[in-house]
This record gives structure tokens, C-alpha cells and sequence, in this order.
């Protein structure tokens, strides 16, 4: 309703003063109307008339072109036209499809990156929370999407946690490793790294030994070795990781269709930055680097003086394969913001040759995940929330109110608490606050969903026309017709957040709607009824969108 609106409006300015122009119609608060625009203080200067005139002529022919649809047209303020939408047309706009804008279109989503050898910790949750709430969004507007993660399986940090497991086992022993029980195995890994990296950051020597044992595993890798005793201990922690993520990944729901370990990457990544030496990238002391200052950007290496390549080269690797595997429209990655200057220059770079892949490229960023205090996590420090530990706490939260605590409801918790803020802004997580039924929360929604089933399960009447509504109804009506255009916004912007305000927002209203108009046994039920089920329906919908189960029963 909203686009045939903004295009009657339009018409009807080109009828009246000859001129194109584009309108966008905005969400007044009710109390103004239904729509509201600003067109007539964008003609004033253009027409020669102030905002009030042309409004007043633009209102006689718009009460004219949409007397079916429309029962009201005024003016506010300096010449804004608010528009208030027949009952009958916004009843109708309750059955409008969502726009399905990327039909045909083929996505590649890479988030939460967790990294072989590493921890997982909250900041996984929160990408891979916010990752799978962008990849259902495009999935909803039509897409195929192929979600996918970039772990770093060689590199560094490998380096310092292997090096530390071959000291923990008294030298180069795989048979030692079964003696790690299986349910200590992720927690045993990040242990050597965080001990390995605190002894790299202190000591020289430690850090030339990093280097020696950071080219074992990219020569283990070069030779497909699987049988020395250095490769055994590689190949079976790598695997305990991946192991680690599958579980992971799996309690949250998220199915990702591949991993792309940077081993895979790093030698398609260190041809191509070979491959344009001299025309992209530069020899520097032995390096080879990317000269992003031309750009007003800043320089970064790309190969290091070993010759083996860096983060920067892999990434490279990694656009290039993303596209060999999925010819991509679009590729979305989601990162954290410590990444986002690091990303620009890897994209500058890769635009001096690739600009297509770069045009279809999108770089999300979100902030951190921080401990009470305000203190930002380090995996390389220890001082982190662990993933499994945001969930075991609430969990604890739940059974301390005296709540189940199921996966529904806790991850409801969780996620929501995590989407609820503008992707790019940390979060303070807060179990307690997340669980609460009173309060913008995952399971405050949850509950709303389920009371609404509730209702409509004692429904004798149904199928009712909602065509002259009492004003509680209308306001009801109102809000759920919002939910079409919050979604094509989400799917513009591709945050989820607005899908979260909206929802609290719909529930507010139904609750204010609920409190005081009866619907089982009332004369108005098959009408009520029918607006309950639009109100469950569309809960359902939104929380599906946020990776949220709306449950029947709570």
C-alpha cells in the first residue's frame, strides 16, 4: 500500500505543477494519520509558492485520485500532507506480499570466522547471532544464500598454540593427546594458546621459535603431510576445533554450508598478489606490499619477508574462491569494527583488478562484546566469556527464576538481547535482563506469541471482516500493516535491530488493545479474532527472521 500511495502522490504533483519527483511517505504518529510527506516543502522553491500553498492545492487533487483508499488528507505543520488510510484499504494491505527483491540472486554470507586452534568466545555468539539474522533477512527477500565461515587454520596464532601443545606434551608425542577427555578438548586448546601467547608477547626467543614452527605448518600443508608426528598433532587439534564448532553452531541452529580454512586460500592469495606486483602492489624490504596511502587509506603487507603470505593475501585467496565456488551477486561479510580499516585497504586493493567482486561486496561491523566494567574480551589474554559460558549462565538465570530453562527460551534470550542493538555498537550482555518477561526481551515476545495462540485456540468465530473498526482496533490494525515496510527497510539496510524495535513496539500495542477490548464471547470476536491471528502470525514471522522460535505454549 505504501508504494501505491507514494506513486499516487507523485502523479498527482506531476498533474498539477508538471514536474517528476520522488516521495517517500513516512509513519507519523498516529494521532496525524497513516502516512505522512514532505513533498510540498520540496516544491516550494521550485513552484514558487510556499509549503502551505502547494500542499493545498496538492491535497484537493489527492482527495480526488484517492477517495477509495484514503479518508482523510490535511495539512500540519508548515506544509506537511498527512494521509489517513480507509479501513477497508488497510485491512487489504494486511494480505500485501513482501517484496521479494533478490529472486535469482546468489548470496555468500561469512560470518562468525571462528579460528581453529582458538577459543570460541561471546564474540562468536554475537556474529554468528547477527550473521544468521542478515543471511535469513536476504533469504526472505529471495536469495540463495550460502553462509559460510573463514577460520584461520594456519597463520600465527597456530604457530603459538602449536608450539605450546608440543611443550604441554613433553615434545612432538600425538599418542598423548588421547589422553585429553573429549569434553575437555576445546577448553585444553584454548589454554595453550592463551599461555603460548603471553610467553610470544614477553620473550624473543619465544617469538623466533613462533616463526620456525609457523613455517612447519605451512610446509605440513605445502607436502599434504598427514604422517610425521608434528602433522598427527596438527591434524587432530585442528580437528578437535572443528569438532568444537559443529556443536556449536548446531545449539544455535546456524547451518553453515562450508568452512574455508585460510589454508585453502593462502596459495590462490599469494599467486594473485605475485600476479600484479608492479601494477597493484609493491616490493618493500623484501615484502611485498599494498600502498593504501594513495588512497587515503594506509599501507599494509600483503607478503612477509618469509614469503609467505599474510592475513591480507589470504583474504584475497578467500574473494576469489568465494566466487569460483558461488559466482556471487552479493557477498556479505560481518566482522568486528577492529576490522574495518583492515578491510578497506584489502578491498582497495582487490578493486584495482577485481572491481565487480569489490562493487558486490558488503563489509558489516559490529562492536564488541565487553565483560562487566566495560572491559573489552581478548582470546590472546584469557579474559573472555567463553560461548558456552553466555549460555550456561542463562540458563542459571532461568532456573533462578523458577523458569524452564530449554534451548527455546534461552537462545530466545540471547539473541534477541544481542540483535535488539544497531550492529556497530558493543554490548554489555546481561542474562538477567535478557530473560525478562516484562521488558523488550527475546522471551517477552516469545510469551506474547504464545498468549496469542491461546486466545485464538478458544475462538469460537473467525474469518471476520475488519472493514468499520473501533479505534482500538484500528490502532491494532495499523501497527501489523507496519511490518511489510519495516522488512523492506531491514532488507535495505540489512539491520536487524528494526525488526526488533517493531516487534516490541506491535506487542505494546496489542497489550494496550488487550486491556481493554474483550474477543472471546464478544459481539466484536470474528472481527477480534481475525485481528489476534494476523497479530500471532506476524510475531511469528518477525521472530523467525531474528533465528527466534515463536512457541505455541510457554
Amino acid at each position: 500500500m505504501k508504494q501505491e500511495l507514494e506513486h499516487a502522490v507523485a502523479a498527482a504533483v506531476k498533474d498539477v505543477f508538471d514536474t517528476d519527483v520522488a516521495v517517500e511517505l513516512t509513519r507519523p504518529d498516529e494521532k496525524f494519520g497513516d502516512y505522512a510527506t514532505n513533498v510540498a516543502l520540496q516544491l516550494s522553491k521550485q513552484v514558487g509558492k510556499n509549503p502551505r500553498e502547494v500542499a493545498e492545492v496538492l491535497i484537493k487533487q489527492l482527495r480526488t485520485k484517492l477517495s477509495d483508499k484514503v479518508r482523510d488528507v490535511q495539512i500540519a505543520g508548515p506544509g506537511f500532507i498527512n494521509l489517513t488510510v480507509g479501513d477497508a484499504a488497510l485491512t487489504a494491505a494486511l494480505d500485501t506480499e513482501l517484496a521479494k527483491s533478490m529472486v535469482g540472486k546468489e548470496v555468500v554470507a561469512e560470518y562468525s570466522d571462528a579460528n581453529p586452534f582458538k577459543v570460541l568466545h561471546a564474540g562468536h555468539v554475537y556474529t554468528t547471532v547477527v550473521g544468521d539474522a542478515v543471511a535469513n533477512i536476504l533469504e526472505n527477500a529471495g536469495a540463495t544464500v550460502h553462509r559460510v565461515n573463514f577460520g584461520g587454520d594456519v597463520g600465527r596464532h597456530v604457530a603459538i598454540t602449536m608450539r605450546a601443545i608440543i611443550r604441554s606434551l613433553g615434545g612432538e608425542f600425538p599418542e598423548r593427546l588421547a589422553g585429553i577427555p573429549k569434553t575437555d578438548r576445546a577448553v585444553w586448546l584454548a589454554e595453550r594458546y592463551v599461555e603460548g601467547n603471553n610467553e610470544f608477547e614477553v620473550d624473543d626467543r619465544v617469538k623466533a621459535e613462533v616463526a620456525e614452527v609457523n613455517k612447519h605448518v605451512y610446509q605440513l600443508h605445502a607436502d599434504n603431510d598427514h604422517e610425521s608426528a608434528f602433522a598427527q598433532i596438527y591434524w587432530t587439534c585442528r580437528q578437535w576445533s572443528y569438532e568444537a564448532f559443529d556443536a556449536f553452531f548446531a545449539r544455535f541452529g546456524t547451518k553453515l554450508e562450508k568452512y574455508y580454512p585460510e589454508s585453502e586460500v593462502a596459495e590462490l592469495g599469494l599467486q594473485t598478489v605475485k600476479a600484479h606486483v608492479g601494477s597493484v602492489f609493491e616490493e618493500s624490504d623484501g615484502a611485498v606490499i599494498f600502498n593504501g596511502e594513495k588512497y587515503g587509506l594506509h599501507t599494509r603487507v600483503f607478503i612477509n619477508q618469509q614469503g609467505l603470505p599474510t592475513y591480507e593475501a589470504k583474504d584475497v585467496g578467500l574473494i576469489a574462491k568465494k566466487y569460483e565456488d558461488y559466482h556471487f551477486d552479493r557477498s556479505v561479510i560481518i566482522t568486528d569494527n577492529e576490522q574495518e580499516q583492515y578491510m578497506q585497504v584489502v578491498l582497495k586493493a582487490i578493486q584495482q583488478f577485481w572491481p565487480e567482486l569489490v562493487q558486490a561486496t558488503t563489509h558489516l561491523t559490529h562492536g564488541k562484546v565487553k565483560l562487566a566494567g566495560g572491559v573489552k574480551m581478548s582470546s590472546r589474554k584469557g579474559n573472555i566469556i567463553r560461548a558456552n559460558e553466555v549460555l550456561e549462565v542463562t540458563s542459571d538465570e532461568l532456573k533462578a527464576a523458577g523458569r524452564a530453562s530449554d534451548d527455546t527460551v534461552m537462545l530466545g534470550a540471547v539473541k534477541y538481547a544481542f540483535l535488539k542493538v544497531r550492529i556497530g555498537g558493543d554490548i554489555i550482555y546481561d542474562p538477567k535482563e535478557s530473560i525478562a518477561l516484562e521488558g523488550n526481551s527475546g522471551p517477552y515476545l516469545q510469551y506474547a506469541h504464545a498468549r496469542a495462540r491461546s486466545i485464538l485456540a478458544k475462538a469460537v468465530q473467525s474469518g471476520g471482516k475488519a472493514d468499520d473498526l473501533t479505534a482500538d482496533e484500528r490502532s491494532l490494525l495499523r501497527k501489523i500493516t507496519e511490518y511489510a515496510e519495516v522488512v523492506e527497510k531491514v532488507t535495505s539496510e540489512l539491520m536487524p535491530h528494526h525488526i526488533c524495535t517493531y516487534l516490541y513496539e506491535l506487542a505494546q500495542v496489542f497489550n494496550r488493545f488487550y486491556e481493554h477490548n474483550r474477543v472471546i464471547g464478544d459481539e466484536r470476536e470474528a472481527t477480534r479474532v481475525t485481528l489476534v491471528s494476523y497479530y500471532a502470525e506476524t510475531l511469528k514471522n518477525g521472530l523467525s527472521l531474528l533465528g527466534i522460535t515463536a512457541p505455541e505454549h510457554m
